[in-house]
């Protein structure tokens, strides 16, 4: 058996509170992901209601994203070190989508739970970019990356390491 067989499956992802040093930027790499994986996100509406409930949600700025038809990537920064905790802002965001009503699901249009990442290095910034603006290609759902309707930036960082 492998060392790495031998650890426990996790059901739920680990949250680490984000921290700032010194003067480094604080970027987290979020995911999150369409209840049951149903793929509803990638319309006009559903877009432009996911850029209005940032916009409101205005205590984090979102950097650059991508949405796909059953998850969303973004990077995310707070806008000050007294920011709330960060589910609770896309707990805010995920509940302004909801209710904005592009979509009639009947039930929860998220999972409960998200995965968040806190980048250490302006080299995993621009490394987890590249991934992430290639997702829709991995996907079949376009030939370049930059085809794809259901991304963009809209808050530009410079990397401070």
């Amino acid at each position: 058996m492998l060392e790495h067989d031998a650890l426990p499956e996790r059901r739920y992802p680990a949250h680490q509170a984000w921290r700032r040093v010194h003067n480094r930027s604080v970027i987290v790499f979020v995911t999150v992901c369409t209840r049951k994986r149903q793929p509803l996100l990638t319309t006009e509406a559903v877009h432009q209601a996911l850029l209005d409930a940032w916009a409101e949600a205005d205590s984090w700025m979102v950097g650059r994203y991508v949405v796909m038809p059953d998850h969303v990537h973004l990077f995310a920064s707070p806008c000050d070190p007294e920011s709330p905790d960060l589910r609770r802002w896309i707990q805010f965001w995920k509940g302004g989508v909801t209710k904005r009503g592009p979509l009639e699901t009947g039930k929860s249009l998220w999972q409960r739970d998200v995965w968040d990442r806190q980048l250490r290095t302006g080299d995993s910034y621009t490394a987890k970019w590249e991934y992430v603006r290639s997702n829709p290609v991995r996907h079949g759902l376009v030939r370049n990356p930059e085809d794809w309707p259901y991304q963009g930036e809209l808050n530009e960082w410079i990397w401070h390491d």
